[in-house]
């Protein structure tokens, strides 16, 4: 009877030996594939261009890669992507972004152009091992909000289509026509006024009527003054 239970005891180690090995053979194998994303929490665009950096760490063996930017907090929207391995490099976006992926060792560089204010969301990382099996990608990091601000609408005025040479010169001939016109109306002014102050010295050489009318002169002809006689006489 004491023999018996040594057994079972004896074999029941015996599988727990062979459970926490094969724990550990797991867990040595899931952490050399773990793939760990870190990324900057906010990023403020003012001129309409965004660089997000993704930093990862793996320690597998795979060769082949492919690493997404995700909109949203679904993740539902793929901005662009990149894939490469040992020789190839690839990357590619989607019809509403401008977006160029590039790898340099542990990190992933987002570039993205011409972004707007709708555009305004938290965005996602995602690094996958594509090649060779297993299939591994990262746990979802925190995302990095990129905040988008509105760029003022500028007005231009609009440019007219006449040369300049030809405004300057439609210039010059008004100016010179006005005052042409200005310097003949002074010159007329000058003229009227000599004209006036001359017939102002005339005397006022009406003929006088008589009060009587005499025989021997006519009637329109002017009284004479005969005191202006009297000293010539003797």
């Amino acid at each position: 009877m004491h023999l018996l239970c040594l057994l079972s005891r004896s074999s029941q180690r015996s599988i727990l030996l062979k459970r926490l090995g094969y724990f550990i053979f797991l867990c040595r194998h899931d952490c050399k594939n773990k793939i760990l994303v870190a990324q900057h929490p906010l990023l403020v665009v003012s001129n309409q261009t965004a660089t997000l950096v993704c930093n990862y760490t793996y320690n597998g063996t795979g060769k082949e890669f492919r690493a997404s930017l995700h909109k949203g907090t679904d993740s539902s929207v793929e901005v662009c992507f990149i894939s490469w391995n040992v020789t190839n490099i690839r990357s590619n976006s989607t019809k509403e972004f401008n977006c160029q992926g590039d790898h340099d060792k542990d990190k992933v560089i987002f570039n993205l152009w011409n972004m707007n204010a709708n555009q305004t969301d938290i965005y996602f990382c995602k690094i996958e091992v594509m090649y060779p099996p297993p299939y591994v990608y990262n746990e979802k990091s925190n995302g990095t909000v990129i905040h988008v601000k509105e760029t003022p609408i500028q007005i231009q005025e609009p440019q007219s289509t006449i040369p300049l040479w030809i405004l300057a010169t439609v210039t010059g001939i008004l100016a010179l026509y006005s005052m042409l016109i200005t310097a003949g109306f002074f010159n007329y002014w000058q003229k009227s006024k000599k004209r006036l102050y001359h017939q102002s010295d005339y005397m006022n050489m009406t003929p006088r009527h008589p009060p009587y009318k005499n025989k021997g002169y006519p009637s329109y002809a002017p009284t004479r003054d005969y005191t202006a006689y009297r000293s010539w006489q003797p």
